[in-house]
């Protein structure tokens, strides 16, 4: 085999190689020796088959097995030998003339191909010295987890039938039919609708139109769906609602003590203390891990500047702007509303993928000289948190990460690159600072936005925006998350009146 480089320019590399015919002929005819005792062909007794004759029927189809398998195989051999690391998944150019195909499959000419790809560039890893981290940490008071009690009581909160009139905090048991234009619309009917008056769960003024009623009663509801409504059809439109009311009732006194706990299924108040304490922390704790983090990547993307390999970076902005466009479209908005042009916006993206993609090398190749590794374990466990997100297409999740070559990278590489950030945790200065909540919170969108984009320019589409290169769909899920929750799903037709 013969290895001829022809392009080094940059990162980019193209190789030519050379399997002579001589030795195309040579392993062809290994298979078919090796064949001769397998296949069963009428008129000959098993292993007597000419080797001509199994050539003439077989040596075609086996021949284009050993081309497939040597296209499959020989560029990583090619590259190990080379002592490169392709970015990419090499690009593999073979002739397209049938009659020179032909001839490969018949051992007439040598085989000839060319790979076509990105060296992942050498790396020089510089001292953690002279970085630092500030880790800003929040005191959960006794009076915030008594707050967040008070909320999850609120929801296991009983409720009493009344004969009265329905007053702010009463629960409205009711039936009503929703029309546009005096027509019905999809998902604007319920049966048995329960709704906390005061709640805020369904659209502006519906609920204030039902202060007053009483059970039997029915009442015709005027209200405005908002303008950003996200069912398009009933967005700004004036709709009314015909209702039964069926039940009042009052809610029952808020008592907060282990009867609750027990409801919830916890032993005792205490215990529920305890809980809410370290959900509350766990929260406040996920807030300050990013904000390390991001102080890190930013002392980073200051210590290194190298080429990136532009396959990678290809890659990494389409998933940006095909996210960047889905917010702008579930939004209802273009890249003028945000004050930029699309134009701008591919620019400025271009910039994040090229941050991302330099990070992400320079995280690995820190990891990889730590010894950082990721078990079985933390694999499985990565899995397992996959198929809590999709119930009952678990199979299809399954299914997805065996057959799919590749798919358990994108399990494997945050949990590298958290592990990486770990190490270096631990060979950085850290200083804790102590801070409010309402402090925590704001510095983390005001430093996700001078971290990530330009200064005066605001982007819609803030998953991309606010990421970071190792961590963008954790920050991002919750940037781009809708600020009014839906009422309960058990009711579709409730939706419609939300």
């Amino acid at each position: 085999m013969q290895v001829t480089e022809t392009l080094a320019e940059g990162l980019k590399r193209e190789i030519k190689v050379v399997i002579p015919k001589r030795d195309m002929e040579a392993q062809l005819n290994v298979r078919l020796a090796d064949a001769k005792d397998k296949v069963r062909i009428n008129g000959f007794r098993p292993g007597k088959v000419p080797i001509a004759h199994l050539k003439k029927m077989y040596g075609k189809s086996i021949m284009a097995d050993l081309v497939n398998e040597i296209v499959r195989e020989r560029p990583t051999e090619i590259l190990t030998d080379r002592g490169e690391k392709s970015a990419t998944q090499p690009s593999v150019a073979m002739t397209e003339d049938e009659n020179e195909a032909e001839k490969i499959l018949n051992a007439e000419v040598d085989f000839e191909f060319t790979l076509s790809y990105e060296v992942i560039p050498d790396i020089e890893l510089q001292s953690t010295d002279g970085l630092s981290v500030v880790r800003e940490v929040v005191e959960v008071t006794e009076d915030e987890v008594n707050e967040q009690i008070e909320k999850i009581a609120e929801s296991a909160r009983t409720f009493e039938t009344k004969s009265g009139k329905a007053a702010d905090g009463d629960r409205v048991t009711m039936n009503y039919l929703g029309k546009v234009d005096g027509v019905a619309f999809d998902g604007g009917t319920a049966e048995d609708a329960e709704l906390v008056l005061g709640s805020g769960r369904f659209i502006p003024g519906f609920e204030d139109q039902l202060v007053g009623v009483k059970a039997g009663e029915d009442k015709t509801i005027t209200v405005t769906f908002p303008a950003e409504y996200p069912a398009a059809n009933l967005a700004g439109k004036e709709a009314t609602f015909d209702v039964t009311v069926k039940e009042v009732a009052a809610p029952a006194a808020l008592e907060i003590n282990d009867e609750l706990a027990s409801k919830l299924g916890i032993e005792s108040v205490d215990r529920l203390k305890e809980i809410v304490r370290g959900q509350i922390e766990s929260q406040y704790g996920s807030v300050t891990r990013q904000k390390v983090k991001r102080q890190i990547l930013d002392q980073l993307d200051g210590m290194y500047q190298f080429d990136t390999p532009q396959g990678l970076v290809d890659a990494e902005f389409e998933n940006i702007w095909r996210q960047i466009n889905t917010d702008l479209q579930q939004s209802g908005k273009t890249f003028e509303d945000e004050e930029t042009t699309e134009e701008d916006a591919r620019v400025e993206y271009r910039k994040l993928a090229e941050r991302r993609v330099r990070l992400g090398l320079v995280l690995s190749e820190i990891g990889e000289q730590a010894g950082v590794e990721v078990t079985e374990e933390e694999m499985q466990r990565a899995l397992y948190a996959q198929l809590q997100q999709f119930p009952g297409q678990q199979k299809e999740i399954l299914d997805f990460f065996r057959n799919t070559p590749g798919a358990s990278a994108s399990l494997r590489a945050p949990i590298f690159e958290e592990k990486v950030v770990d190490k270096l945790l631990s060979e950085i200065k850290v200083t804790d600072k102590v801070v409010t909540k309402e402090e925590l919170m704001a510095e983390d969108e005001e430093g996700s936005e001078s971290a990530e984009k330009p200064a005066k320019k605001k982007a819609a589409p803030k998953k991309a925006a606010k990421a970071e290169a190792a961590d963008e769909a954790a920050e991002g899920e919750e940037a781009a998350a809708p600020k009014k929750k839906a009422a309960p799903k058990k009711k579709a037709a409730e939706d419609s009146a939300e």
